[in-house]
């Protein structure tokens, strides 16, 4: 016999010799006398606390009339039912020997906390437990295998720590065994085929590893298997198609690899079947049309590949089907027409070809359709407004073509509409401005013509449109700006022509870049960025980067007649000289400016590693050789003078290019444009950003090898940040998935560091002043650096430190608005709305409107995380708790509330222990007003 089982039945007997001699005590009192025993369950109730003293002390009211407990005849304690009861959190301190005849234990939902005593072994009549949704901590007890009566058992959303202890196995009576949401670690034991009788059986939200072991296909009265978010690796044993009474099988958010086994097939009462967010390669088999019972299909972000089976059409009760994030290739089977039940598929981000079947026209419940991102050619076809029910259609990122059908007009329940990256053509149907309902509204890089149909004015609902990439021609409808709720609006790289319309609504982020606009520009057009208007020669206006409006005057007539016959012919004898002397001046300009850059670039080359400066007619030039190597000469061979092949983007006073240096290094330009350069505010936050980044130094801050500072040649060096801006990231489904719960938490505490070097640790202190998911940088490793520091502040305490307004729409700290004065808790209010933007995957703007109301009391935090992620496990649940705790206290309208980032540094450096209760027990209304202590002034605490 070895050692080890040994040791585990000499336990298993020390704890059975054990229960029993608690048993036999407890027996033995209440043989000899019924009123000792009496006495001794009602001390222990009153020990416990739970029941408040009004109660307890009401002599003339015993336990057995206390809300809660039930008894039998004789007056002892069968029954203690107190879930949500309890106002205080406390121990689980109860005194269990003095229940012999507790049959049904519930103290769930009470923020109970401490181990589980090992007394509880004592009850062995103990049918029902039910400990969930506590705090409680430790190991489960050996004792509870004395529990041979127990049926159920759940101890799911506490932090039990810990493998599963061997002696749970021997409990065969038990029916429901619930764990779900601990801290369990360790192997599935093989003897877990011993319980039998189980029907409901959850792991779930745990740390477990290892494979499944094949003697779970035992439990063939299960109904109920939960394995999800562990670690769980191998292959799913094909014996657990032996569970032939399988209604629930959640396996997602696992290791698991390999194919799936045939003899899932054999789960023909199967209703919900998720194996998403894990390794399974090979093929969808076609033996999983067999479970026709089943609801929800589930197999998202794996690697499975093959096509399609047609079997999958007889499952005619599916209404959820999700098989996105794949490599499945091959077209789409017309029998999924068959599954007229269905209300969502997702079949995006895989490789189907062919064309989109009609059959699907018969998906008249269908709620959700989204085939982006694959390789679908053909047309639309117009049985897609039979969907009466649709709400989201995404078709973007395929090949598409022919014609948008006008019988999406049909779709009187469309919110969100995608068609971006295809190849339609033809004219935006008017039949569209039938679907009353539209929010989103994407049509972009088509080759769509004709004009913008006015009766756009009918769709009141609408808050994003993006036609941009395309040939649509005419002018801006005026219709577009009685759109009360428009905030996007993106009509850029078209052929508008005409002029600007002059009223503009609550459009807030607008891009007209790219067409043949003329005339004047709006007045308030200046809240914009100048590359929304570039590309448009013929507008004119008080406006960076434009001429301004010549006033019409007609010729003024001299008093009296000249010389000459004409009015005007005093000024033709002007017009041959200014001809000559015009090109003559430019080329001589241009041949002093060339020998004065070649006179420049040949100093810089020998400049040593420390920045050097010169003036020169009143302009700024340097090269910071970082490494002796680099020089300007380089740099400008590197991107060919600014070739356009090199740009990777334009802000909004300059545009970004990527160069490959001799010796191998990447490095990113920024470069002012022209007209900027001559502008004083353009050249004075091109030498801020210089002032700044060349004082600080900081892991997670962009690190500046350089710069070129002259009025016709105005570029800074930086180190090239691979992955790009964060708000590029989260608005890309591949690239935001990428980007995982710890990585996103590993964001925001970086950037939480950065900002609190610069607030505490500079002198003077230095604020940002646009802290927003634009201006935060990815590397390869998906590690974010502050950049972008053109607007930034050096703060002199001895001032009033009164400034423009500057940062980005969205971001901005509500009190200037109203004050121009600029502290650091300016920056504190755009880090509260960046995190919660990277936690929710998207701008929190409705959600920023709702926190004014109560209607946000019933919001709990884990509706509004990003949906494209799978939930996160326990330990980084934690992470994001605190965050959103931090985040809410960031917002504070009043800005001696909000904590200083030094505050928010250490909180997050802090090794605290984890919050107790579960993600999902968090509402936001909870967190905003009882999560976190404010203190006052700039002292302000978590």
């Amino acid at each position: 016999m070895k050692p080890s089982v040994s040791i585990f039945i000499v336990v298993l007997a020390c704890i059975f010799l054990y229960g029993t001699y608690l048993e036999s005590a407890a027996h033995f009192v209440s043989a000899s006398e019924p009123s000792a025993l009496l006495r001794l369950q009602a001390k222990a109730l009153l020990e416990s606390g739970w029941w408040g003293s009004a109660i307890t002390s009401n002599t003339s009211n015993p336990p057995c009339k206390w809300y809660g407990i039930t008894c039998n005849a004789d007056g002892s304690v069968t029954q203690i039912e107190i879930a949500d009861q309890l106002r205080a959190p406390d121990k689980l301190k109860l005194n269990f020997s003095s229940l012999p005849n507790l049959v049904h234990l519930d103290l769930s939902f009470n923020n109970l906390h401490g181990n589980i005593p090992l007394e509880i072994g004592t009850l062995s009549k103990l049918a029902y437990l039910d400990l969930s949704y506590n705090n409680l901590t430790g190991k489960l007890p050996l004792s509870l295998a004395n529990l041979t009566h127990l049926v159920s058992f759940y101890i799911s959303d506490n932090l039990i720590i810990g493998p599963i202890p061997s002696s749970l196995w021997l409990l065969t009576n038990l029916t429901s065994l619930d764990m779900s949401f601990n801290q369990i670690n360790g192997f599935m034991a093989s003897e877990i085929g011993m319980l039998k009788n189980l029907v409901f059986f959850g792991l779930s939200g745990n740390m477990l590893i290892g494979p499944i072991p094949f003697t779970l296909g035992h439990l063939n009265q299960l109904e109920y298997l939960l394995l999800s978010h562990n670690l769980i690796d191998g292959s799913i044993p094909p014996e657990i198609g032996n569970m032939e009474n399988l209604k629930y099988l959640s396996l997602e958010n696992n290791n698991f690899s390999s194919p799936i086994p045939s003899t899932l097939g054999h789960l023909t009462h199967l209703e919900y079947l998720s194996l998403s967010n894990n390794r399974i390669d090979g093929f969808i088999p076609p033996e999983i049309g067999n479970m026709e019972n089943l609801i929800n299909l589930s197999l998202k972000n794996n690697s499975l590949s093959g096509s399609i089976p047609s079997t999958l059409g007889h499952l005619t009760n599916l209404e959820y089907l999700s098989l996105s994030n794949n490599r499945i290739d091959g077209s789409i089977p017309p029998e999924i027409g068959n599954l007229k039940n269905l209300t969502y598929l997702s079949l995006e981000n895989n490789s189907f070809s062919g064309s989109i079947p009609s059959t699907l026209g018969h998906l008249t419940h269908l709620e959700y359709l989204s085939l982006s991102n694959n390789q679908i050619d053909g047309s639309i076809p117009p049985e897609i407004g039979n969907m009466e029910n649709l709400r989201n259609l995404s078709l973007e990122n395929n090949n598409l073509s022919g014609y948008v059908p006008g019988e999406m007009g049909n779709l009187k329940n469309l919110i969100y509409l995608t068609l971006e990256s295809n190849n339609l053509i033809g004219s935006i149907p008017t039949q569209l401005t039938s679907c009353s309902l539209l929010e989103y509204m994407l049509l972009s890089n088509n080759s769509l013509s004709g004009t913008i149909p006015y009766q756009i004015q009918d769709l009141h609902l609408l808050s994003t449109i993006n036609l941009s990439h395309n040939f649509i021609s005419g002018k801006i409808p005026l219709e577009l700006w009685g759109l009360a709720i428009l905030v996007v609006l993106d009509l850029s790289y078209n052929n508008l022509s005409g002029s600007i319309p002059q009223s503009f609504t609550s459009v807030t982020n607008i891009n007209l870049s790219y067409n043949s606009l003329v005339g004047q520009i709006p007045n308030n057009y200046q809240f914009y960025r100048y590359d929304t208007l570039i590309g448009n020669k013929d507008l004119c206006g008080d406006y960076v980067g434009f001429r301004n409006c010549l006033p019409f005057y007609p010729p003024s007539l001299p008093l009296s007649p000249p010389s000459l016959s004409h009015p005007l012919a005093s000024n033709k004898s002007v017009i041959p000289k200014v001809k000559i002397i015009a090109p003559i001046s430019i080329f001589l300009g241009l041949l002093v400016f060339g020998g004065f850059c070649f006179f420049l670039s040949k100093r810089a080359v020998n400049k040593t590693q420390s920045i050097s400066t010169e003036r020169k007619n009143g302009n700024l030039f340097s090269i910071w050789n970082y490494d002796g190597k680099i020089a300007y000469e380089d740099i400008i061979q590197a991107v060919e003078d600014f070739d356009i092949k090199y740009c990777i983007g334009t802000g909004g006073y300059g545009s970004v290019y990527k160069a490959e240096l001799p010796s191998g290094k990447v490095v990113a330009l920024k470069k002012l444009h022209h007209l900027e350069a001559e502008n004083p505010a353009f050249d004075k936050s091109f030498k801020n950003e210089i002032k700044v980044l060349t004082e600080i130094k900081h892991r997670n801050i962009i690190k500046l090898y350089g710069f070129c500072l002259h009025k016709r040649c105005m570029f800074l060096v930086y180190e090239y940040m691979e992955k790009g801006s964060l708000f590029c990231v989260l608005n890309d489904d591949i690239e935001a998935v990428e980007l995982d719960w710890s990585k996103r938490v590993n964001i925001i505490k970086g950037t939480a560091h950065a900002l609190s070097y610069m607030h505490h640790e500079c002198i003077p202190a230095i604020v940002h002043r646009d802290i927003s998911s634009n201006n935060i940088l990815l590397n390869n490793k998906l590690e974010a650096f502050v950049s972008d520091f053109g607007t930034a502040k050096l703060l002199d305490p001895n001032s009033s430190n009164q400034t423009l307004v500057a940062g980005t729409y969205g971001y901005i700290a509500p009190e200037l608005a109203y004050t121009m004065k600029v502290t650091e808790k300016c920056d504190v209010y755009s880090f509260g709305v960046m995190a919660l933007e990277i936690l929710m995957g998207k701008h929190p703007t409705e959600l920023l409107t709702s926190l004014l109301s109560s209607s946000s009391q019933n919001v709990m935090l884990h509706e509004i995380l990003d949906q494209r992620l799978p939930p996160p496990n326990q330990l980084v649940a934690h992470d994001i708790i605190l965050i959103a705790t931090i985040a809410f206290a960031c917002l504070h309208t009043k800005p001696k509330f909000r904590p200083i980032m030094k505050c928010v540094s250490q909180e997050f450096l802090s090794r605290k222990k984890p919050i107790a209760k579960p993600l999902h027990a968090f509402s936001l209304w909870h967190l905003r007003n009882e999560m976190y202590v404010v203190g006052s002034g700039d002292e302000t605490q978590l």
